[in-house]
């Protein structure tokens, strides 16, 4: 089966209850991740999580059909969630398919979030017509869809928002869902809200506990990482270090402009240029006026085929950090450093 990502702007789909194997790809990860978290949330038994990466399903296919027959440590229902690059598991959702034709047995839910994969894929073929497995794509959101997905999880929370703070905490979400879901929550908490005891939510209350502000939080270093200003890169890793800002929140706002820039890119084309693009086109693509400057110049910076090594490595960086938490900040300095200098040449 296949679903449009629209169709989990307002929770699970129906058909998402008869599969059990889930193909979320597209360009937009932030979308996939939280579409994959909606659907394990919504399962009857969750149960324990394992964690796999493309990587380690492409070494090895047969491991995938392992995981998902074999029983929990304690006995309990457990799902897998699947981090890959394009068609890393083909091979072993494959094998895995083959092998309950062949009789042997019920697998666990199987989630797959595939970067640099499309809807028109070798996987997605493979699933796309099977009553039990669900193949979506999801495409980076503008301001108007993301702040109508916060209104829906505002609504779900039992908040009412008031006049633009939808779209204030969409802006300062840096257009990702999973950030922004990460806010309306933090509300909720904070007024105690929930559906049977809804509150109405004041721009002061935002304020009180809103994400850091662009020019306190993540957006000056990951310009200059994108823009490869080596100069300014060393006293950005210190600033961040010394603020305390979260490593894998950090990468997610990275994450969000390079797949900003391929959108951004694809609309424009080889030869076209942001100044041809009107008021609403650019809205549209979350380019707003203070940070023109910045994405015209990491454009210049970021052709198709660097972007294309980009932003596998940026996955691999995410599995690392959250694999190796101690290390985090670390890992984070290092790979940053890197991906600076990658930019910086020319």
């Amino acid at each position: 089966m296949k679903a449009k990502h629209t169709d989990f702007a307002r929770g699970v789909p129906r058909a998402a209850s008869s599969a059990s194997i889930f193909f979320f790809c597209g360009p937009d990860e932030a979308g996939a991740s939280a579409a994959a978290n909606a659907v394990i949330a919504a399962l009857p038994e969750g149960g324990e999580r394992v964690e796999l990466s493309g990587g380690e399903l492409k070494r090895d296919p047969a491991r995938l059909g392992d995981e998902a027959r074999s029983g929990s440590l304690f006995g309990d229902a457990r799902h897998i969630l699947v981090r890959a690059v394009g068609d890393e598991a083909h091979d072993a959702l494959k094998a895995l398919i083959e092998t309950g034709e062949a009789g042997g047995g019920e697998p666990a839910p199987i989630l797959v979030v595939a970067t640099s994969a499309t809807d028109k894929s070798r996987t997605a073929k493979l699933l796309e017509k099977r009553g039990d497995a669900l193949v979506a794509m999801f495409y980076p959101p503008d301001l108007a869809s993301l702040a109508a997905s916060v209104r829906a999880l505002a609504d779900a929370a039992g908040l009412r928002l008031g006049g633009d703070l939808a779209d204030r905490i969409a802006r300062a979400s840096n257009l990702d869902v999973r950030l922004a879901a990460s806010e309306v929550e933090k509300l909720a908490l904070y007024l105690d809200a929930s559906p049977q005891a809804p509150c109405t939510v004041s721009a002061e209350d935002y304020e009180k506990i809103g994400a850091v502000s662009e020019e306190d939080g993540f957006g000056p270093l990951v310009n200059v990482v994108m823009s490869g200003d080596l100069g300014r890169l060393a006293g950005e890793l210190r600033r961040v270090r010394e603020v305390g800002l979260n490593a894998v929140g950090l990468l997610l706002a990275l994450e969000r402009r390079a797949g900003q820039l391929a959108q951004i890119a694809g609309r424009l084309g080889p030869r076209g240029s942001i100044e041809n693009l009107g008021r609403g086109e650019k809205a549209q693509l979350g380019i707003f006026w203070k940070e023109e400057r910045d994405i015209r110049q990491q454009l210049a910076r970021w052709p198709a085929r660097k972007l294309d090594r980009l932003l596998p490595r940026l996955l691999a960086l995410h599995q690392a950090l959250l694999a190796n938490s101690q290390s985090a900040d670390l890992l984070l300095a290092q790979e940053l450093s890197a991906i600076a200098r990658f930019a910086a040449k020319r």
